[in-house]
């Protein structure tokens, strides 16, 4: 006889009860005793392979007895730990899903559900003293594995239902982590559903916003005031511990130079989460639209389309989202037609009288941003875009000269056109150099054929409206180049009250709304660390302007250079005694000298409550 090897294979286990089928029809007759050790054998953390085996082969045989009366024991098969189990366990494990699916399909959603549950590592407990002190992942080795046997499980499913997509989107959506979660946590469980889009196509629409909507989510909790900070306070304790080294061990300077000055890990803890999140979107996105290192031009096509359709629906409406939109951004330098399409969609939006005014002026700071930031976008693309805008602009313009009535500054009825004048100057000021530099005289011609001068000293009076810091730089370039004088306007503006903000504390604080479109830029500077490594190629950062003489800004107060960022050094001009009320996130846009890339303008915070209401 041959020797068995009764560790490895064992052939016989202890079990309890009878078979599974005696012990169904027992149930029926009203016997519960074996059906009750039945669940408790299949509940026990130690039972061995060998035995769920056997029991999945005799549940096989009896399947068409497995009616909802039984949804407890189903229950309670569905929660073996299969996936982590020899490859004999799980082919007779993915079998007996196949079976119970097609036979018994009310236990669908308890199988999708028990599938979804294992995208990401399990969490091992902590405990001292009877207490729970931790939550961490479980560093499972096999856990790629594990991840490759729910992949084939699902696509089992789906084969045998075809109609699955339509109960798992539910599903997955209630099983999403937490966003507190852990970044390995969030990131294996996007991972698997970005996995699960490419066998089940139809649901990568749905999945893109349940994903997208999440990471927005971290997005808004991480302002970019607060990432700065986390970064300075992280390099602070770095040099820190620098030092202490030196003192201790009176290292080299030479050793000391070569040592790292910075991490490549976001110090933000929730950025760090979103940074874990947009490296595996973008990841995503790459893979999808190339095929053996060529883009996969209708493959591009079909997820521009369905990220385009995520964007609307809800990243063009999320106010000062800083990094998620940057999906779209990466996508559209694959190729120049999905860049030029996109630009055509958020001016089809700008133009749009049946738009909500706050998504045309969204559309137009997108639109104003994506031409200034996108080094990808040639000089010809610009000047096309800068072409339709000032169109649109100058007929504007001619509709309000006509209707009989003197036009008058008010954001209320003329945000979308306030919001297209900014973008285009805002363009002009970081591609003017672009247009010039090939051909000065011509590049000239066309600035003065775009009529900024009509737009400037319209009734309607943009510079009034605009960011200061826009405005100060475009009156600067404008000057230098003869097109427009517009320092005349801004310092009539400067002694005109433009609004003032009442306090919610109450009483009425003197003051100077310096953004009071509520205007942000979503393509400033991308703050995060690991997913930014792609982005960095692709992105036009502001080159300062040393020969450009702007105008000192006339103030009563100290001002900090903290306040300034790398869109300006230099003061602004702006009135006496202006305040800085920034609505929203758009605070975190004022304060990084290094990173961030909106335009700044120096300012005085009000003494007053952060909650404003402010009145025009």
């Amino acid at each position: 006889m041959d020797a068995v090897d009764f560790v490895n294979n064992p052939l016989k286990t202890v079990r309890f009860g009878g078979s599974v089928a005696e012990t169904l029809t027992k149930y029926n007759r009203g016997d519960i005793s074996d059906y009750e050790l039945l669940k408790h054998q299949l509940a026990d953390p130690d039972i061995k392979d060998a035995q769920i085996i056997s029991w999945l082969q005799e549940f096989r045989s009896c399947m068409t007895q497995l009616t909802k009366d039984h949804e407890q024991l189903i229950y309670t098969v569905l929660r073996v730990p299969w996936v982590g189990r020899s490859q004999a366990v799980v082919e007779e494990y993915m079998t007996f899903l196949s079976n119970l699916v097609s036979a018994q399909t009310v236990y669908l959603c308890a199988c999708l559900k028990m599938v979804v549950s294992h995208f990401t590592p399990k969490q091992v407990s902590i405990c001292e003293g009877g207490v729970e002190i931790s939550d961490t992942d479980d560093e499972d080795e096999n856990l790629p594995r594990n991840f490759d046997r729910c992949h084939q499980a699902l696509q089992l499913i789906t084969r045998y239902v075809p109609a699955t997509s339509r109960f798992l989107m539910p599903i997955v959506q209630d099983k999403f982590p937490f966003i507190t979660k852990s970044s390995r946590t969030l990131e294996c469980y996007v991972h698997n559903l970005l996995r699960m889009t490419v066998y089940i196509p139809s649901v990568r629409r749905d999945v893109l916003e349940v994903i997208i909507q999440k990471m927005l989510k971290l997005d808004v909790s991480a302002s970019r005031s607060d990432i700065d900070e986390a970064e300075e306070n992280a390099v602070q304790r770095l040099r820190a511990e620098e030092q202490s080294e030196e003192g201790l061990f009176d290292m080299d300077e030479d050793v000391a130079a070569a040592q790292p000055s910075s991490s490549t890990v976001t110090a933000h803890p929730v950025a760090q989460r979103l940074d874990t999140l947009m490296a595996v979107m973008m990841a995503y996105i790459k893979d999808v639209c190339h095929h053996n290192g060529a883009l996969h031009v209708e493959r591009t096509k079909d997820l521009y389309r369905d990220l385009l359709s995520v964007f609307d629906k809800l990243i063009l409406p999320t106010h000062a989202s800083c990094h998620v939109q940057y999906t779209l951004f990466y996508l559209c330098s694959f190729r120049m037609a999905l860049a030029e399409a996109f630009l055509d969609h958020l001016w089809k939006i700008l133009q749009s009288p049946s738009q909500p005014a706050v998504l045309r002026q969204a559309a137009a700071g997108y639109l104003g941003s994506f031409l200034a930031r996108a080094k990808f976008i040639p000089v010809l693309t610009v000047r096309a875009c800068l072409d339709l805008l000032l169109s649109w602009i100058h007929r504007y313009i001619d509709s309000q000269d006509s209707g009989g009535k003197q036009a008058f500054c008010d954001i209320s009825l003329h945000g979308p056109f306030y919001s297209a004048c900014q973008a285009a100057f805002y363009t002009l000021i970081f591609r003017h150099r672009a247009m010039l530099e090939s051909n000065m005289k011509k590049g000239l011609e066309y600035l003065q054929s775009l009529n900024l001068e009509r737009v400037v000293m319209c009734q309607l009076n943009p510079l009034k409206v605009c960011l200061p810091s826009v405005t100060s730089m475009f009156a600067a370039i404008t000057r230098k180049y003869q097109v427009v004088f517009c320092y005349t306007i801004i310092e009539r503006n400067n002694r005109q009250m433009l609004s003032v903000v009442r306090s919610s504390a109450g009483g009425d604080c003197v003051s100077t709304n310096t953004n009071p479109l509520d205007s942000f830029f979503p393509f400033d500077p991308y703050l995060l660390k690991r997913s930014g490594q792609l982005v960095e190629p692709l992105y036009q950062v502001w080159e300062e302007l040393a020969d450009m003489e702007v105008a000192p800004a006339k103030t009563n107060t100290q001002r900090s250079r903290e306040d300034e960022d790398d869109f300006l050094c230099g003061e602004t001009p702006q009135g006496d005694g202006i305040v800085g009320m920034t609505p929203s996130s758009y605070d975190s846009n004022l304060r990084s000298p290094s990173s961030v890339g909106s335009p700044p303008f120096i300012f005085q915070k009000a003494l007053t409550s952060a909650n404003m209401d402010v009145t025009y």
